[in-house]
Order: structure tokens, then C-alpha cells, then sequence
């Protein structure tokens, strides 16, 4: 397994926002932004030999095949985790519809091509996957931080359907 990160000190590395981290072997680059990531969990319960958030490194690729490590990859909520295939497996589809998912007590899941823009037109990110901040505590808006769960941030239970 081969790992890149910008910085020499990676301890240091891991404090500052915006950081991003390759793990690597021959078949699968699995891509790291730790500003994303709000600890879904996703990643760990669907491969808990290759995602280990308290181990260094924490992403194993070599121990299983790049299929499974891309299908896992793609359950990130947040899309902090994406992959690049390196040997000829298909690459993360884009989705042909967008779709957003309001989480109990949480942010809104968005699936599909999203492009969030700033003031003027500023390109803020493009992406397939994203989780937005929807309690209003988040440090890295329009993005999720997980700053709801320290607020307390509860969301109304949705009305009853007649019929």
C-alpha cells in the first residue's frame, strides 16, 4: 500500500482542515477529505478490515478487492471518501437523478450532480455526493460538520399521512 500526503509532519497534517489523503495499492486510490467526513460510519460497518478510524494508516486497501472497497466507498453520505479505479474497474457512476434525504436530527444527504456556488458565481464545490448543515452550527457551511449532535439540533417529527 502506498500512502500521499501533502505535509511531512502528518500528525500535524491531521489538525488542519482541508488535507486530503490518498491510500493506494495497484487496482484502487481511495481518496480522503477529512473537512467532509462527520463519522457516518458507513465506511467501517460496511468493511471493518479496511476502514480502522483509530488505526494509522486508517484506510487498508490491500486487504480487499478493489470492488468491495469501490461499493463501500460509495455508502459515504458526505462524499469525503471517493475512489479512483487504477486497474480498468469502473469508476464511480454519476447519477442520472438528484435526490436529497432530510436524516432525523441531522443534515440533508444529496445524491447527484451537485454544484454549490457562492457569491458571483464562486464555485464552492462540485460533487456527486454531500452533506449539508441544516442546524446552522456547522464551522465549514454550507457543509455539515456534525455540529448538530453538540447543539442538540432535533428536527419536528413530519405530520401524520391521511388517508
Amino acid at each position: 500500500m502506498h500512502m500521499e500526503s501533502g505535509p511531512v509532519n502528518q500528525n500535524e497534517a491531521r489538525r488542519r482542515p482541508g488535507v486530503e489523503r490518498v491510500y493506494r495499492n495497484n487496482e484502487i486510490a481511495v481518496l480522503w477529505e477529512p473537512k467532509l467526513c462527520i463519522h457516518a460510519g458507513n465506511c467501517f460497518r460496511g468493511l471493518p478490515d479496511v476502514f480502522q478510524p483509530e488505526s494509522r494508516p486508517w484506510v487498508k486497501v490491500d486487504v480487499a478487492m478493489a470492488d468491495k472497497i469501490a461499493n463501500v466507498v460509495m455508502t459515504c453520505p458526505t462524499g469525503a471518501l471517493h475512489f479512483e479505479r487504477l486497474d480498468g474497474g469502473p469508476q464511480e457512476p454519476q447519477p442520472t437523478e438528484t435526490t436529497i434525504d432530510a436524516r432525523p436530527n441531522g443534515p440533508l444527504y444529496m445524491r447527484g450532480k451537485i454544484r454549490i456556488t457562492g457569491p458571483g458565481g464562486q464555485l464552492i464545490r462540485e460533487d456527486t455526493r454531500l452533506a449539508l448543515c441544516r442546524c446552522g452550527h456547522s464551522e465549514n457551511k454550507p457543509f455539515c460538520d456534525g455540529s448538530h449532535r453538540r447543539a442538540g439540533f432535533r428536527t419536528a417529527k413530519p405530520p401524520e399521512a391521511s388517508g
